[in-house]
């Protein structure tokens, strides 16, 4: 591993001044669990290292009003042990448990699998589709953005130097609304998605869909909101033929990539069986929150 400048600074300021000041690539340190492994390999060679998990409020879960703040660097075994936002936003905990093992949940977060722009990434989808925003931190101060703004490809984000994430608000749901995220792998687990879906749907108290998201994974080189396949559950209960008109706009909005995981036809045609099945445990789950 090459050597690098490692800080761990304890206020959100001095880790704004340390990446502003950087003379060469500087990298947040939120969970680790990519960077390392990066390091090792000298796919990356950063100038400095950023540890953020010494910022008071990086690690944490509260609810403030209308929302759910998680801090950018809490790992992902907090969030799955957090009855109340599961509840909540079990389509997110999903996605965080599918990272890795449990070592490596016990060190990864949301941040760092959103930033670390994998198309791939499993918590993304589910947060994107609870309409989630990332509050950022930066020489110009804080501003918020939609999560699904952050990642402009892979390995590359909207980020500006000096920038970094430093909590999530994610809005508590409406009655009736819930989520779900499914995804292929090969293997049983541990594995990188070869497609994964998120689905996020608010009803009627007749199971009408008022209100939907649908974010694909792993189809393209960032992760897609699909909005036809929003329009194909709105106005509707989960019938066969809403089914098949979501099947069909997930299947048009793929844009992948033929490698070793999986063909074009083949993972274009897997997001569509995913997204209908993602919006049946979607529609399930908020129908019993009448």
């Amino acid at each position: 591993m090459p050597r690098v400048n490692y800080q761990a600074p304890s206020t959100v300021e001095d880790a704004v001044k340390l990446l502003a000041g950087s003379s060469g690539l500087a990298k947040v340190l939120s969970g680790g669990t990519d960077l390392l492994v990066q390091l090792k390999s000298g796919r990356v060679k950063p100038e400095l290292i950023v540890d953020t998990k010494r910022i008071p409020g990086l690690i944490g879960i509260r609810e403030e009003g209308g929302f759910w703040l998680v801090g950018a660097a809490t790992p992902g075994v907090m969030l799955s042990e957090h009855k109340r936002l599961e509840h909540d936003y079990p389509g997110i905990v999903e996605g965080v448990d599918l990272i890795g093992s449990m070592q490596i949940q016990g060190r990864c977060s949301i941040a760092g699998n959103l930033c670390n722009a994998s198309p791939a990434a499993d918590s993304v989808p589910p947060v994107i589709a609870a309409r989630a925003v990332a509050v950022i931190a930066g020489p110009n101060g804080n501003r918020e953005a939609p999560v699904e703004s952050i990642v402009t490809g892979p390995g590359q984000t909207s980020l500006q130097k000096g920038e970094f994430v430093v909590e999530f608000r994610i809005p508590k749901p409406k009655p009736r609304q819930c989520d779900g995220y499914l995804r292929f792998i090969p293997r049983t687990e541990m594995d990188i998605a070869v497609v994964g879906c998120a689905v996020n749907v608010t009803l009627d108290a007749s199971g009408t869909c008022t209100d939907a998201r649908v974010v694909l994974g792993a189809v393209a080189p960032t992760q897609l909101v699909v909005e036809d396949a929003a329009k194909a559950l709105i106005g509707h209960k989960l019938d066969d033929t809403t089914l098949q008109s979501l099947d069909a706009a997930a299947r048009a909005a793929c844009k992948p990539i033929n490698d070793k995981r999986g063909t074009i036809e083949y993972r274009t045609k897997v997001a569509g069986v995913l997204a209908r099945r993602a919006a049946a445990i979607a529609f399930d789950r908020a129908a019993s929150r009448g």
